[in-house]
């Protein structure tokens, strides 16, 4: 499937996107996949004018937080987590170089001070007002400059930073700095620096595919410099598709916070298998049956075990939201799909299955949509059992070290993953309340920010407080490391 192109849209259409993606702290083409996610849902009927559209899309927000989930609540503060830390950006000259433009907001946003270095190519792309008014600094461009270089300006700007990022990193600047060319302020200042190094690639599938390309690549790997992306997609150009789109403007913030994270990694070297989000069991090629699982807790537990050094693989069911950076991510739609994707990512140091996977298929699902006859009411369906991915892994000849269950109740909770616990063969389970009566969040636990869980072990029960998903999934992360540093596997 294509990618989306933004800049194929109508104006209006480019402007609610740009609204909704700044409330949602979203790109404009991850906004764009969740609301056509919601259309193909279903949620969004067949509405007229830009204003009906935006109309209908807060409603939604409201009434079932799934196409676009809620903006932050007035007054919250998004995470700090790069305050203090000086950014030197790199732009090179690319149809990707306007995605610099949200990256220099999004790290403004968590508190980085940003700089800006333009490569001549980039300025015909996107202009030093736009670039100085959203890194609120100068920006830099020539080498030879006599106000900037009068106290040798590349040097300085090459070890005033914490980290310089290459967005987007062309095969000319790769070329560059894997071949120690310095011949313009970009090149100049990545060939004097001392501080690590971030590229974003973005180029066409053919360039990046290239055994020149191939080559600088892994030169650069080898003195150290880190990677983001591509992505696979559609090109600038017409009729080009593949690897090489810049990654988004988030996925490389992500990669910056882990470049600059300093913290200890107790997990470095141990390998985590996690499920996340619905299985979605098919009826006919229209219909399915699901769950309500947004994948937000699963999604963030990877994260969080990613960030404290574990090699992570999540296989994820079909969810909105984006692919949590630093994980490898297998996606699946089945539960048979699920179970077989887990077991091949077999052996592990730990599994943990927070997905909600459906309990049952229909044992036939029709090769054609399924129509309404009159007179003969509804089909029936024969319902089968899917695997039992949790019991499947607890049992098995390979099971990992550690085991993590969820369970989600919305009656006898306590009892029900008890009796979860000593069947599936978990060493504990994450019990969570997901009933209409459980308070917690605006769409409650399932599809929701928050959380509020408890622990069962053969140890006994411990009781969490509410907090959100990303809290739960950091304070979880940090029970398996301590869990591990016991377990021989």
């Amino acid at each position: 499937m294509a990618s989306i192109t933004i800049r194929n849209l109508d104006d209006e259409v480019k402007e609610l996107l740009r609204r909704l993606a700044a409330e949602n702290d979203r790109s404009m083409e991850e906004q764009a996949r969740v609301m056509i996610r919601a259309a193909v849902d279903g949620q969004i009927g067949p509405v007229g004018r830009i204003d009906q559209i935006e109309k209908t899309l807060r409603e939604l927000t409201s009434a079932h937080g799934v196409a676009t989930p809620a903006a932050a609540p007035a007054g919250k503060a998004l995470p700090r987590g790069l305050s203090g830390k000086r950014i030197l950006v790199i732009i090179g000259g690319g149809i990707a170089a306007y995605k610099a433009l949200d990256l220099i907001r999004r790290l403004r946003e968590r508190g980085a001070a940003v700089r800006v270095v333009m490569t001549s190519a980039a300025q015909e792309f996107v202009t030093t007002l736009s670039v100085g008014a959203l890194s609120a600094d100068h920006v830099f461009t020539e080498l030879f400059d006599r106000n900037d270089e009068h106290d040798v300006g590349h040097i300085r700007l090459s070890r005033e930073a914490d980290l310089l990022v290459v967005a987007p990193a062309t095969a000319d600047l790769m070329a560059k700095l894997a071949n120690g060319h310095a011949n313009d302020l970009a090149s100049t200042v990545l060939i004097a620096t001392d501080k690590p190094v971030l590229m974003a690639p973005a180029m066409n599938p053919k360039m990046w595919a290239h055994p020149a390309t191939r080559r600088n690549r892994a030169t650069l790997q080898k003195d150290g410099v880190a990677f983001v992306g591509p992505a696979k997609g559609e090109m600038a150009e017409s009729n080009e598709a593949g690897e090489g789109r810049m990654a988004e403007p988030l996925e490389i913030v992500a990669a910056i916070e882990a470049r600059l994270d300093v913290s200890p990694k107790p997990l470095s070297g141990r390998r985590i298998i996690v499920t996340s989000g619905p299985t979605h069991e098919p009826i006919d090629p229209v219909r399915y049956i699901a769950n309500r699982s947004s994948g937000k807790q699963g999604h963030a537990i990877a994260a969080a075990l990613a960030k404290l050094g574990a090699d992570v693989r999540l296989v994820s069911g079909p969810v909105t939201i984006a692919d949590p950076a630093g994980v490898k991510t297998i996606h699946v739609e089945r539960a048979q799909e699920m179970r077989d994707a887990v077991e091949q990512l077999l052996p592990a140091d730990a599994a943990v299955f927070v997905a909600a996977v459906a309990d049952w298929r229909s044992e036939n699902s029709a090769g054609e949509k399924i129509k309404k006859v009159a007179g003969e009411g509804p089909p029936v369906l024969r319902m089968v059992e899917n695997p039992d991915i949790l019991a499947g892994v607890g049992h098995h000849s390979q099971r990992p070290g550690l085991v993590v269950g969820f369970a989600a109740e919305t009656q006898d909770l306590l009892r029900n993953a008890e009796a979860k616990l000593r069947k599936k063969g978990a060493d504990f389970i994450v019990a969570n309340d997901v009933s209409h009566e459980s308070g917690i969040g605006p769409s409650g636990v399932m599809g929701g920010d928050r959380n509020r869980v408890r622990i069962v072990s053969r140890a006994g029960v411990e009781e969490w407080p509410e907090m959100s998903k990303d809290e739960v999934a950091a304070r979880l992360a940090a029970l398996i490391a301590e869990r591990l540093k016991t377990t021989v596997v």
